[in-house]
């Protein structure tokens, strides 16, 4: 394997040495062409920038008004890396973490506290105005499925 890379080595380097006077010749006839430029890439996380307003959670640090921007996560949400991590995943399920419960669900009649959230701003470029409750089986768990965006709420 060792002698396999010196003679590569030794192999490259009489290229570039043969590939030298070449080069210089054509330098000297004129400036090389430039290279086509490339289309910049747009990171879709970059479209998320989100304000989230949550209340009445009994806890009281998790109460607030948080920013969340995406593509790299920053902000003053406390698990901002992780909350993009979530709607990063929810994008490529394609999942909308913000669509409310269908009128026609059939959700379990069980209460799940105070706890109220507020989203707006945009996810990946989409409008987002959203709101959370834990009125029933169907509202905990679309809050839940946002964890952790909204708050672990008990």
């Amino acid at each position: 394997m060792m002698r396999r890379l010196a003679l590569t080595a030794v192999a490259s380097l009489a290229a570039l040495s043969a590939a030298a006077p070449a080069a210089t010749a054509a330098a000297s006839a004129g400036p090389l062409p430039l290279p086509l430029a490339l289309p910049l890439l747009q990171d879709d996380a970059a479209g998320t920038r989100l304000t989230v307003v949550v209340a009445a959670t009994g806890n009281p640090e998790a109460d607030g008004t948080y920013e969340l921007q995406c593509g790299p996560a920053r902000g003053s949400h406390p698990a901002a890396r992780q909350a993009c991590e979530r709607l990063e995943q929810a994008e490529e399920e394609g999942a909308n973490p913000f669509a409310p419960v269908p009128g026609d669900a059939m959700c379990t009649q069980q209460y799940g506290g105070e706890a109220t959230a507020r989203v707006t701003g945009t996810w990946h470029g989409h409008r987002v105005d959203s709101t959370f409750k834990r009125t029933n089986g169907c509202e905990i768990a679309r809050w839940n499925g946002l964890r952790p965006v909204l708050p672990n709420v008990r």
